[in-house]
């Protein structure tokens, strides 16, 4: 494997980009915390996210999946420095596509024809990204003390998607 020797300088991580995915991150958790408050007609047990969307609150459920695909696009240039070669690059392309069917989802909502389309990019991708991210960041040596939470959480990113296609087969 002779692939350009990825960078362990943290410093090279976009200070930046990475403060505004965490911030973008927690402003999708409030955008959705405060669509369970704000459409309390929608019982989230047995309904999908993206029927908020034809609720009097629709524009929140854009809103977060905006700053969602900011999050995901904003984590991409945080660590571009850290994911460098071939496979670096396939991993920040799948986030990169991820935060594609995020966008794609504050445009298209549950009654447009691409919205199933947009959910599989961005769910689909997710759990690939979230992975190979993980895996080739705890390879490095400055990641090397973060690896049992990186390879943990993206492994949630998965039970994550086992989960919903559980949810969605129950609910059919």
């Amino acid at each position: 494997m002779n692939q350009a020797a990825p960078s362990t300088n943290s410093s090279t991580i976009s200070a930046p980009a990475a403060r505004l995915a965490i911030a973008a991150a927690a402003s999708t958790i409030l955008l959705l915390a405060s669509l369970h408050v704000l459409s309390s007609e929608f019982d989230p047990s047995w309904r999908v996210v993206s029927e908020y969307a034809n609720g009097r609150f629709g524009w929140v459920l854009s809103l977060m999946f905006v700053s969602w695909a900011v999050a995901s696009w904003s984590l991409v240039v945080a660590l571009w420095s850290q994911l460098t070669g071939i496979g670096g690059r396939i991993a920040l392309g799948f986030l990169i596509a991820s935060g594609v069917g995020e966008a794609m989802a504050s445009v298209c909502d549950i009654n447009h024809p691409l919205h199933n389309l947009a959910g599989m990019i961005g769910v689909l991708s997710l759990p690939i990204a979230a992975t190979s991210i993980s895996v080739r960041l705890s390879r490095l040596q400055a990641w090397a003390a973060a690896k049992p939470v990186l390879l943990l959480t993206a492994s949630l990113t998965w039970l994550s998607l086992v989960l919903l296609a559980v949810a969605l087969v129950a609910l059919m």
